[in-house]
C-alpha cells in the first residue's frame, strides 16, 4: 500500500502574505528548508505527494483565475526544478461560509484516497501544514499530521520524522513494588508530565525532559510505604529501556555527548550509546536526603539507567552545595542526551566503524 504527504501550499511551501492571497509573483517567497527536505522526501522515499490547497474565492472578482495561475505555476515548476513534483493538486476554490464539503478541512477532495484502503495506507501518512485546521484536516482523513512552527516543528524536522521514523516509546512496569508507565518522545519540545510520588525526584526528571528537548511522562505508583529505593529504581530501569527502544537503529544519531556549571558546581556528564553499559561515577553527597530522595540512591538511579539504556555513561561532579550538584548533573545528562541523540538524516550510518551498536 503506498503512503500519502498531504501537503498545504500557502503557509506551508510559500510563506503566505498579509492579504492571503499569492497572486503576483512579487508575493512569492519559500518557506525555509522546503527544497532541500521536500527533494530529500520526493528522492529518499515512495510516498505520493498531493498538493491540497484552499485558494479563497478563486474564479472570483476577489480572486481571478488570470492572477493565481502564474504565481500557482511558478512555484510548481520552480520545485520541480529541484526534483519535486506532485503526483496531483488539488485546489478547494470556496470560501469558507460555503462550507463546502471538499475545503479543508472537510475531506471531500481526498476521499478516493480514504475509500480505497487496499491501495492507500492512510493511517501511516500525514498531513504537512501550518493551521489547526491542517491538523484537523488529518484527523478527518484518520493520518497523521505535522504543523509548521508548532513545538518547534520545521521542514528538517518534517523531513526527519518522514524519512528517517518517529522516535517515541513506551514501557510499562509492574511489579508487586512499584506499577510504572513511561512515555518518551526523543523529538518533541520538552514537555513534562511526571509524577512518581517524590517531590525533588520529578524535579529532577523534568529536568531531562526539559533540558534534552524530550516530551516525557512518567507515573509510578511505587511502596513508598517501604522506602525510596524501588521507586526511584524501577523508574529508571523503565526510562533507560524506553530510551533504547526510541533510539532504534542508531543510524544517523551523533551517539556521544556535555558538561556545564551550575553556580559553584562543576559536572562533566558524558555518555556513549555504544550498547556496552558502564557507569562511572565520581560525586560524592554528605547530607543523607536532599529534598525527598536519598542521596544515596542517586549513584544507584544513574547505573540502573545506563544499565536499561546499554549506554556508557560518565560522570564527575565537584562543588558544595548538595542540591546545585545533583540538579547539575541531571542538567548535564539532559543535554548529553540532546547531544547524542540528534539524527543527520543526510548522513544517515550508523556511526560506528563494527557496523553494529
Amino acid at each position: 500500500m503506498q503512503k500519502i504527504l498531504f501537503i498545504d501550499r500557502d503557509g506551508t511551501i510559500v510563506d503566505e502574505p498579509q492579504d492571503e492571497q499569492v497572486d503576483a509573483l512579487e508575493k512569492i517567497h519559500f518557506t525555509q528548508g522546503v527544497f532541500r527536505n521536500l527533494s530529500l522526501l520526493r528522492q529518499k522515499t515512495d510516498y505520493r505527494f498531493v498538493m491540497v490547497s484552499n485558494q479563497d474565492g478563486l474564479g472570483t472578482e476577489s480572486f481571478p483565475e488570470d492572477t493565481f495561475w502564474p504565481a500557482h505555476n511558478f512555484i510548481l515548476e520552480a520545485l520541480k526544478g529541484e526534483g519535486v513534483t506532485f503526483d496531483e493538486v488539488l485546489i478547494d476554490p470556496h470560501f469558507p461560509e460555503d462550507n463546502a464539503h471538499t475545503r479543508k478541512p472537510q475531506t471531500g477532495l481526498v476521499e478516493k484516497y480514504m475509500n480505497n484502503p487496499e491501495e492507500y495506507d492512510i493511517e501511516n501518512s500525514y498531513v504537512i501544514g501550518d493551521r489547526d485546521t491542517d491538523a484537523q484536516f488529518a484527523k478527518n482523513i484518520g493520518c497523521k499530521s505535522l504543523i509548521l512552527g508548532r513545538d518547534g516543528m520545521t521542514w528538517d524536522k518534517i523531513a526527519e520524522i518522514i524519512y528517517a521514523g518517529e522516535r517515541t516509546a513506551e514501557v510499562k512496569r509492574t511489579t508487586k513494588e512499584t506499577d510504572i508507565d513511561v512515555r518518551l518522545n526523543l523529538d518533541g519540545s520538552g514537555k513534562c508530565d511526571i509524577q512518581t510520588g517524590l517531590g525533588f525526584f520529578d524535579h529532577m526528571l523534568e529536568q531531562i525532559g526539559k533540558h534534552g528537548g524530550m516530551d516525557l511522562y512518567i507515573r509510578c505508583n511505587g511502596d513508598l510505604n517501604v522506602d525510596e529505593h524501588h521507586t526511584i529504581e524501577d523508574t529508571a530501569l523503565a526510562l533507560g529501556e524506553c530510551l533504547q527502544k526510541a533510539l532504534g537503529s542508531k543510524r544517523g544519531i551523533e551517539r556521544y555527548g556535555y558538561s556545564l556549571p551550575m553556580d559553584d558546581c562543576m559536572v562533566h556528564t558524558c555518555l556513549d550509546f555504544g550498547g556496552r553499559p558502564w557507569l562511572v561515577w565520581q560525586a560524592e553527597f554528605h547530607r543523607e536526603h536532599v529534598g525527598d530522595m536519598p542521596t544515596e540512591m542517586f549513584l544507584h538511579f544513574f547505573k540502573s539507567l545506563s544499565d536499561s539504556a546499554r549506554m556508557n555513561l560518565y560522570i564527575h561532579a565537584e562543588g558544595q552545595n548538595e542540591h546545585h550538584k545533583i540538579e547539575g548533573i541531571f542538567k548535564a545528562l539532559a543535554r548529553s542526551l540532546k547531544m547524542a541523540v540528534k539524527r543527520d538524516i543526510y548522513h544517515y550510518e550508523l556511526p560506528s566503524t563494527k557496523g553494529m551498536l
